[in-house]
Protein backbone atom coordinates (compact mmCIF):
# COMPACT_ATOMS: atom_id res chain seq x y z
CA UNK A 1 0.00 0.00 0.00
CA UNK A 2 1.23 3.43 -0.71
CA UNK A 3 -0.42 6.74 0.99
CA UNK A 4 0.23 9.72 0.12
CA UNK A 5 -0.25 13.07 1.57
CA UNK A 6 -0.80 16.36 0.55
CA UNK A 7 -2.06 19.53 2.13
CA UNK A 8 -1.80 23.16 2.88
CA UNK A 9 1.17 24.58 5.05
CA UNK A 10 0.80 24.15 8.51
CA UNK A 11 -2.37 21.46 8.41
CA UNK A 12 -0.06 18.85 10.91
CA UNK A 13 0.97 17.28 7.48
CA UNK A 14 4.33 15.81 9.09
CA UNK A 15 3.17 15.50 12.73
CA UNK A 16 0.55 13.03 11.50
CA UNK A 17 2.80 10.99 9.48
CA UNK A 18 4.87 10.66 11.92
CA UNK A 19 2.26 9.28 14.24
CA UNK A 20 0.83 7.20 11.16
CA UNK A 21 4.77 5.79 10.51
CA UNK A 22 5.19 4.74 13.91
CA UNK A 23 1.32 3.54 14.28
CA UNK A 24 1.19 1.19 11.02
CA UNK A 25 4.99 0.74 10.47
CA UNK A 26 5.12 2.45 7.66
CA UNK A 27 7.97 3.49 5.56
CA UNK A 28 8.17 7.25 4.96
CA UNK A 29 9.30 9.37 1.88
CA UNK A 30 8.97 13.11 2.55
CA UNK A 31 9.63 15.52 0.02
CA UNK A 32 10.14 18.77 2.47
CA UNK A 33 12.84 17.18 4.16
CA UNK A 34 14.52 15.91 1.05
CA UNK A 35 13.90 19.81 -0.46
CA UNK A 36 15.37 21.62 3.26
CA UNK A 37 17.84 19.50 2.48
CA UNK A 38 18.52 20.81 -0.81
CA UNK A 39 18.24 24.03 -0.15
CA UNK A 40 20.52 23.95 2.97
CA UNK A 41 23.37 22.16 0.88
CA UNK A 42 23.26 25.30 -2.14
CA UNK A 43 22.71 27.42 1.04
CA UNK A 44 19.70 28.91 0.77
CA UNK A 45 16.11 29.20 2.77
CA UNK A 46 13.43 26.68 1.49
CA UNK A 47 11.66 29.97 0.15
CA UNK A 48 15.16 31.15 -1.69
CA UNK A 49 15.08 27.49 -3.66
CA UNK A 50 11.38 27.78 -4.53
CA UNK A 51 12.32 31.13 -6.31
CA UNK A 52 14.91 29.84 -7.86
CA UNK A 53 13.42 26.04 -8.83
CA UNK A 54 10.63 28.53 -10.86
CA UNK A 55 13.10 28.87 -12.80
CA UNK A 56 15.30 25.31 -12.75
CA UNK A 57 11.94 23.19 -13.05
CA UNK A 58 14.28 20.32 -13.42
CA UNK A 59 14.65 20.52 -9.66
CA UNK A 60 11.57 19.61 -8.74
CA UNK A 61 11.05 16.98 -11.54
CA UNK A 62 14.10 15.25 -9.93
CA UNK A 63 12.60 15.07 -6.28
CA UNK A 64 9.22 14.14 -7.44
CA UNK A 65 10.16 11.58 -9.98
CA UNK A 66 13.02 9.74 -7.55
CA UNK A 67 10.41 9.58 -4.88
CA UNK A 68 8.01 8.29 -6.90
CA UNK A 69 10.10 5.50 -7.69
CA UNK A 70 11.36 5.02 -4.47
CA UNK A 71 7.86 4.39 -3.23
CA UNK A 72 6.99 2.00 -5.83
CA UNK A 73 10.26 0.15 -5.25
CA UNK A 74 9.40 -0.05 -1.48
CA UNK A 75 5.81 -1.36 -2.37
CA UNK A 76 6.94 -3.42 -4.21
CA UNK A 77 9.43 -4.65 -1.58
CA UNK A 78 6.39 -5.46 0.21
CA UNK A 79 6.97 -2.62 2.44
CA UNK A 80 3.31 -0.43 3.00
CA UNK A 81 4.72 3.48 1.98
CA UNK A 82 3.90 7.13 2.85
CA UNK A 83 4.59 9.83 0.84
CA UNK A 84 4.16 13.36 2.19
CA UNK A 85 4.55 15.63 -0.60
CA UNK A 86 2.00 18.00 -2.45
CA UNK A 87 2.24 16.59 -6.01
CA UNK A 88 2.71 13.12 -5.49
CA UNK A 89 -0.69 12.13 -5.60
CA UNK A 90 -0.41 13.16 -9.15
CA UNK A 91 2.64 11.01 -9.50
CA UNK A 92 1.40 7.86 -7.30
CA UNK A 93 -1.93 7.49 -8.81
CA UNK A 94 -2.60 4.37 -7.40
CA UNK A 95 -2.10 5.32 -3.89
CA UNK A 96 -4.55 6.26 -1.37
CA UNK A 97 -4.63 9.77 -1.89
CA UNK A 98 -4.91 12.23 1.44
CA UNK A 99 -5.34 15.96 1.83
CA UNK A 100 -5.03 17.95 4.96
CA UNK A 101 -6.32 21.40 5.44
CA UNK A 102 -6.11 24.65 7.99
CA UNK A 103 -7.19 28.11 8.23
CA UNK A 104 -4.27 30.09 7.15
CA UNK A 105 -4.98 31.91 10.82
CA UNK A 106 -4.23 28.79 12.78
CA UNK A 107 -1.48 27.66 10.22
CA UNK A 108 0.26 30.97 10.85
CA UNK A 109 -0.10 30.39 14.59
CA UNK A 110 1.20 26.58 14.39
CA UNK A 111 4.19 26.89 12.41
CA UNK A 112 4.81 30.74 14.31
CA UNK A 113 5.14 28.19 17.80
CA UNK A 114 7.53 25.80 15.60
CA UNK A 115 9.69 28.87 14.83
CA UNK A 116 10.13 29.86 18.49
CA UNK A 117 11.27 25.81 19.03
CA UNK A 118 15.38 26.63 17.94
CA UNK A 119 15.60 22.88 17.26
CA UNK A 120 12.49 23.03 15.17
CA UNK A 121 13.35 26.17 13.29
CA UNK A 122 16.31 24.91 11.93
CA UNK A 123 15.01 22.21 10.78
CA UNK A 124 12.44 23.85 8.62
CA UNK A 125 15.34 25.81 7.11
CA UNK A 126 12.78 28.67 6.54
CA UNK A 127 13.53 32.54 6.48
CA UNK A 128 13.28 34.99 9.62
CA UNK A 129 9.54 36.05 10.56
CA UNK A 130 8.89 38.66 12.96
CA UNK A 131 5.38 37.48 13.73
CA UNK A 132 2.30 35.45 13.12
CA UNK A 133 0.80 37.98 11.07
CA UNK A 134 4.15 37.89 8.98
CA UNK A 135 3.98 33.64 8.75
CA UNK A 136 0.25 34.30 7.58
CA UNK A 137 1.35 36.35 4.71
CA UNK A 138 4.23 34.06 3.96
CA UNK A 139 1.65 31.31 4.01
CA UNK A 140 -0.97 32.53 1.24
CA UNK A 141 2.11 33.71 -0.71
CA UNK A 142 3.85 30.72 -0.78
CA UNK A 143 0.30 28.90 -1.27
CA UNK A 144 0.07 30.53 -4.51
CA UNK A 145 3.21 30.84 -6.30
CA UNK A 146 3.54 26.31 -5.42
CA UNK A 147 0.46 26.38 -7.27
CA UNK A 148 1.54 28.33 -10.14
CA UNK A 149 4.43 26.39 -10.24
CA UNK A 150 2.92 22.87 -9.90
CA UNK A 151 0.14 24.40 -12.57
CA UNK A 152 2.90 25.65 -15.03
CA UNK A 153 5.56 22.05 -14.40
CA UNK A 154 2.52 19.42 -13.98
CA UNK A 155 -0.82 20.85 -15.35
CA UNK A 156 -2.19 20.07 -11.87
CA UNK A 157 -4.07 22.35 -9.16
CA UNK A 158 -3.00 20.22 -5.95
CA UNK A 159 -5.43 22.57 -4.18
CA UNK A 160 -8.81 20.83 -5.89
CA UNK A 161 -10.10 18.63 -3.03
CA UNK A 162 -11.73 16.63 -5.72
CA UNK A 163 -8.36 14.96 -6.69
CA UNK A 164 -8.34 12.77 -3.00
CA UNK A 165 -9.70 10.24 -1.50
CA UNK A 166 -9.99 11.65 2.17
CA UNK A 167 -10.02 15.11 3.09
CA UNK A 168 -9.30 16.41 6.41
CA UNK A 169 -9.58 19.78 7.84
CA UNK A 170 -7.37 19.83 11.17
CA UNK A 171 -7.93 23.47 12.13
CA UNK A 172 -9.82 22.45 15.02
CA UNK A 173 -8.81 18.68 15.28
CA UNK A 174 -5.31 17.57 16.97
CA UNK A 175 -2.62 15.44 14.99
CA UNK A 176 -3.72 12.65 17.13
CA UNK A 177 -7.26 12.76 16.25
CA UNK A 178 -6.72 13.84 12.46
CA UNK A 179 -4.28 10.17 12.45
CA UNK A 180 -6.99 8.49 14.05
CA UNK A 181 -9.35 9.31 11.23
CA UNK A 182 -6.71 8.36 8.56
CA UNK A 183 -6.63 5.00 10.69
CA UNK A 184 -10.06 4.38 10.48
CA UNK A 185 -10.47 5.38 6.95
CA UNK A 186 -7.42 2.84 5.97
CA UNK A 187 -9.40 -0.03 7.68
CA UNK A 188 -12.56 0.83 6.13
CA UNK A 189 -11.09 0.72 2.48
CA UNK A 190 -9.52 -2.66 3.52
CA UNK A 191 -12.74 -4.44 3.64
Amino acid sequence: MIITISGTPGSGKSTVAQILVKKLGLERLYIGGILRALAKHKGMTIEELTKYAKSHPEIDQEVDEKTRDEARKLAQQGQDVLVEGRVQFFFLPESVKIFMKVDPEEAGKRIWKDLQDKEKSGARNEEVVTSVKKVQQKIVRREAEDAQRYKKLYNIDHRDESQYNLVIDTTAITASEAADKIMKFLKQRKK
